[in-house]
């Protein structure tokens, strides 16, 4: 099923514009993004063809399911309490009978968890952002002779120089396990043995053993780094993954304001904490926010790292407060939700009959 399906045969019952522009933090190179619900036919829904989710390939348009948004209503996920809570000015359209679907029957100090939680993660998310800034992986990579050391003198270096130094080709080695030692292994040299070499080849993720002649001299012990070798491919990759799919507009930002973190995921932490204080306090989700230029100079990188990090961490304390003060109820209520949910669907199919 696509957004034109969703369209073209009426399931629509509630689209917003959400984002940057319902927050009241768009600037003019914001994008417009949609978020809402639509209804699945009777035999679609009650049948083996449910959808819980539409989008686009960007993620930019997206439209739950109403069941599904339902269900993460009741769990107080963030963005679906911002979706039912969107100012009535980002309103595209709203079913009549969703307004029975109120903030006062789902809010609860969970709340303090789900808000709390989300802006954590955008955290860690502009940290992970600075590392990788900071520390570019480069394009060529390394191989497993890379991580390969043999002792040499009264030391170890590593098996590149060595085998520099003694003007030998890796593929005339021949590594022998050395039992009890992990990853030491025995090697020797040989032009005319027919040893395998150390690795198959330069793209090779393993090292090769050989069959070595008893007698045969033993040249130095080689350690392989296995678990730096590991880690460096996972980092490696998460690196590559991050350059082909990031977005070049926010990566620019990063690049312009010089803080080398993600300063749109650090304006999220504070919307979210802030938002999470006021629905501790005042019971209820004020989507667009009071405190815009602050929200922008964090975008525009006016604010060293730490600094934020430290400002969130007061924050976070200022939220729990907030939550422990809080008259709302420990937990959303389920039942109260479920018969929402049957009551809201069952007057929608009785309305198609």
């Amino acid at each position: 099923m696509t957004i034109e399906d969703l369209r073209s045969r009426g399931l629509i019952i509630l689209e917003c514009i959400s984002g940057s522009r319902a927050y009241g933090l768009d600037t003019p190179s914001s994008d417009t993004d949609i978020k809402g619900v639509f209804l699945l036919p009777k035999e679609e829904y009650y049948g083996l063809n449910y959808t819980a989710q539409v989008n686009n390939e960007s993620n930019d348009i997206m439209f739950y399911e109403f069941g599904r948004f339902m269900e993460l209503l009741a769990v107080n996920n963030p963005n679906i309490l911002e979706l039912l809570n969107t100012p009535k000015e980002f309103i595209i359209f709203k079913h009549p009978f969703l307004s029975e679907i109120n903030s006062e029957l789902i809010l609860s100090k969970k709340c303090g968890d789900t808000f709390g939680k989300f802006a954590y993660s955008q955290i860690k998310k502009a940290k992970g952002l600075k590392k990788k800034i900071v520390n570019p992986v480069a394009k060529e990579r390394k191989s497993v002779l890379s991580f390969c050391f043999v002792n040499y003198e009264q030391g170890a270096i590593p098996l590149v120089k060595f085998l520099e130094i003694k003007g030998w080709k890796q593929e005339c080695c021949g590594l022998v396990k050395v039992p009890h030692m992990g990853e030491v292994f025995g090697l020797y040299y040989s032009e005319i043995e027919g040893y395998k070499g150390i690795v198959k080849g330069a793209v090779s993720n393993e090292i090769r053993l050989s069959s070595v002649s008893k007698g045969s001299p033993q040249e130095a012990l080689l350690y392989f780094n296995r678990n730096g070798y590991s880690s460096y491919c996972k980092e490696y990759r998460e690196y590559w993954d991050w350059v082909g799919k990031r977005n070049e507009s926010r990566y620019e930002n990063t690049q312009s304001h010089g803080k080398r973190y993600d300063a749109k995921n650090m304006l999220h932490v504070f919307r979210l904490l802030e938002m999470a204080i006021e629905i501790g306090n005042e019971k209820q989700v004020n989507v667009k926010r009071p405190n815009r230029e602050f929200l922008l100079d964090i975008k525009s990188g006016k604010f060293e790292y730490e600094d934020l990090v430290k400002l969130a961490d007061e924050k976070r304390l200022e939220m729990e407060t907030a939550f422990l003060d809080s008259s709302l109820p420990e937990m959303p209520d389920l039942k109260v939700i479920n018969q929402l949910a049957f009551k809201v669907r069952n007057k929608l199919y009785s309305l198609k009959q």
